[in-house]
């Protein structure tokens, strides 16, 4: 995969949280390394949400047809009305 360059400009509470990130003080080296570390927390975020969402989802998918109710959008909005 080619490595390329993306260039962002920050300020004000951005730039003064990515310098308490780096540097002596923080838990990276550089900006560069703390915005990858930022978008690999993020694409990780974004696989653990997928994969709740199949387990939660996965037995609904499984079940028989005949295990499910036909309601209409009135009988929802009846039912949701009473909460």
């Amino acid at each position: 995969m080619a490595s390329g360059s993306i260039h962002v400009k920050v300020s004000g509470q951005l730039q003064d949280h990515i310098q308490q990130q780096i540097g002596e003080d923080g838990l990276y080296e550089n900006a560069s390394e703390y915005i990858r570390a930022l978008i690999r927390r993020d694409l990780q975020s974004r696989e653990d949400a997928w994969e709740s969402l199949q387990k939660e989802l996965g037995p609904a998918m499984r079940a028989d047809d005949s295990e499910f109710v036909a309601v209409s959008a009135e009988d929802v909005i009846r039912r949701n009305k009473r909460r």
